[in-house]
């Protein structure tokens, strides 16, 4: 059942609430009255209602609309993982005072995470569409310029190498095999632990991959074949314990639903660990390195590889994000990409999102040498857009040359290098850099509350600061 928005204090709580009061967040205020809009409560409010068919009717109370959506801004505001949030919000009176649960009893930290799964990415883009049309509503942005750029935001997996997902994927095998094997009749599964098998492997790699003498590097493969053959001895049981379930052989004693949980992880796991073996053979053994459609992570498959030039990190893990960004600091869309495509692909969704929200085509549109193309530019033009700031590659005409020695041209490059910082902003203050969400689904929820929670504090402090007050970060 979905709790109510209209709540009674306690009688116990009212003296307190007063002195409470008086803790006042110079930002968290006018964030405060921004989340009071009604549209915001209401989208949250039938996303839980859409849970299961009754759940505006019957069940236990979940947390209110109200009180989810603040939580949500505050985790990301702060940068919080669910267990600080948790914490924060039974021990800290400001933090109560503003997620509204005053002196009820706060959810636990995996309450918290499975009610936030349900802000789906879908639900994160209507709420920044209407974070967006707030900030118009305010007149902080007004939709006269835009600029846009990509930068790569990194999924929460550690360093992909060949021989470290063969070892995941055995980890993660041979742990399902064996609850599989505990729900049933004591000696129907015999499970094998690799583990020290795997872990001497891992070191001969590590040592031979440090020289590229003929030698080490027979040692190498030599080592990888060993720890591809045990990859796939795990591969085999798996399948067979499928088979065998399957055809009901395996008599199961236990819980049936830890059995069917981990079938269910075996049958997800197995054909991206078979993936892998593919790509090691291919890279290590054979010696082609350049494969399509590499497996990264087993746990966050929808990692992409990609290099955007950068000296101290020439290779990124994580996915192309697309920032837009009107004035007053309002990013008025984010879009994650697939793969890596070139940024000249990204300029007309760029026009076409920005003319979605704000009812009207810019004046000027300006984004760095990536978006460059002549084609751009037309396009631009016939949508309305007065002036292009986009800068030219290679050797310049006279013509083209004159044209971005301009004042107008100059200044909005001056102006275009101002998303730079902003996107500086979204990856630290607001932890952007690295989306901690599962999956692909999660990834995208994560990029879209960053830049939600960015847009309410650009909108909070441009209306504390035409009240002459200057807010606390």
């Amino acid at each position: 059942m979905i709790g109510s928005t209209i709540r009674q204090s306690s009688l116990f709580y009212v003296p307190l609430a007063s002195q409470i009061s008086l803790l006042k967040d110079d930002l968290l205020e006018p964030i405060g009255s921004l989340l009071d809009d009604p549209e915001l409560v209401d989208m949250v409010r039938r996303r839980l209602a859409a849970r299961r068919p009754n759940s505006t009717r019957t069940g236990r109370p979940s947390i209110a609309p109200d009180r989810l959506l603040r939580c949500c801004v505050l985790k990301h505001l702060k940068g919080w993982s669910f267990r600080e949030l948790e914490r924060e919000l039974r021990a800290n009176l400001v933090c109560r005072r503003f997620t509204r649960f005053d002196a009820d009893p706060t959810p636990d930290f995996t309450t918290l995470c499975r009610t936030f799964a349900l802000l789906g990415p879908s639900l994160t883009q209507e709420i920044q569409r209407r974070v967006v049309a707030v900030a118009r509503q305010k007149r902080v942005a007004s939709g006269r310029k835009v600029r846009s750029d990509t930068t790569v935001v990194e999924s929460n997996v550690h360093y992909p190498t060949d021989s470290t997902l063969l070892a995941d994927g055995i980890r993660v095998l041979t742990r399902s095999l064996k609850r599989i094997a505990k729900e049933c009749e004591p000696g129907a599964v015999a499970v094998v632990t690799h583990a020290r098998s795997v872990k001497h492997r891992l070191l001969e790699i590590s040592r031979a991959a440090k020289s590229w003498t003929e030698a080490n590097q027979e040692r190498l493969k030599g080592s990888y074949r060993k720890l591809v053959g045990l990859t796939r001895r795990v591969i085999r049981q798996g399948t067979a314990v499928l088979e065998d379930l399957q055809a009901g052989k395996i008599p199961v004693v236990g819980d049936l639903v830890t059995v069917l949980a981990n079938e269910s992880q075996l049958r997800h796991f197995m054909p991206l660990v078979q993936r892998v073996i593919a790509q090691t053979e291919e890279r290590i053994l054979r010696g082609n390195r350049h494969v399509t459609d590499k497996v990264l992570s087993l746990f966050e498959p929808h990692t992409r590889a990609i290099r955007k030039g950068k000296v101290h990190k020439p290779t990124e893990f994580g996915r192309l994000v697309r920032i837009d960004e009107a004035e007053g600091g309002i990013v008025s869309q984010c879009e994650v990409l697939e793969g890596n495509p070139a940024d000249t692909n990204a300029w007309s969704p760029a026009l076409e999102q920005h003319e979605a929200n704000f009812s009207r085509p810019p004046d000027m549109a300006t984004g760095d040498r990536g978006y460059y193309s002549a084609r751009n530019e037309r396009e631009a033009k016939a949508r309305g857009v007065k002036r292009v700031a986009l800068p030219a590659r290679g050797r310049l005409s006279k013509a083209r040359a004159k044209l971005q020695k301009e004042r107008w041209f100059r200044r909005a490059l001056r102006w275009r290098a101002g998303i730079e910082a902003t996107i500086s902003t979204l990856k630290h203050p607001f932890s952007m850099a690295r989306a901690t969400y599962k999956g692909d689904y999660g990834f995208q929820r994560y990029v879209g509350w960053c830049v939600i929670t960015k847009n309410l504090v650009s909108i909070a402090r441009a209306l504390v600061r035409r009240k002459g007050q200057c807010p606390r970060s």
